[in-house]
């Protein structure tokens, strides 16, 4: 798939220091694709917006999201994918394309 050229795509893996450093390089939103239990069937697909007001440290003029997918299981931290997680994978995709999209608009940006 292709993003916009002004959006960049990095694989942190669990590397969460790393990711960590990355955002402080400053950028004005932030979409992460991970697994969470949501207590849905897996394979369902989640669109989360961070609340600025629940996260002690501020999220500084940017918007952050998740896109994320009930896992199976999320205990084995092996490679590959469930059945469920997979078949929901371009789903997910079209899921960031869309959050990418929508945030290229002046209104993702405009204060209640």
């Amino acid at each position: 798939m292709k993003l916009p050229s002004e959006a960049a795509v990095f694989d942190f893996a669990t590397g969460g220091l790393d990711l960590a450093h990355e955002v402080m390089r400053g950028y004005d939103a932030l979409v992460l694709v991970d697994i969470s239990r949501q207590g849905g069937e897996p394979g369902t697909l989640y669109v989360m917006e961070a609340d600025e007001h629940e996260i002690a440290a501020g999220i500084e003029a940017g918007r952050a999201f998740a896109i994320a997918c009930e896992p199976l299981e999320a205990e084995d931290m092996g490679l590959g994918l469930s059945e469920p997680v997979a078949g929901a994978v371009d789903g997910a995709v079209a899921l960031v394309l869309e959050t990418v999209e929508s945030l290229r608009t002046d209104a993702a940006y405009a204060t209640e």
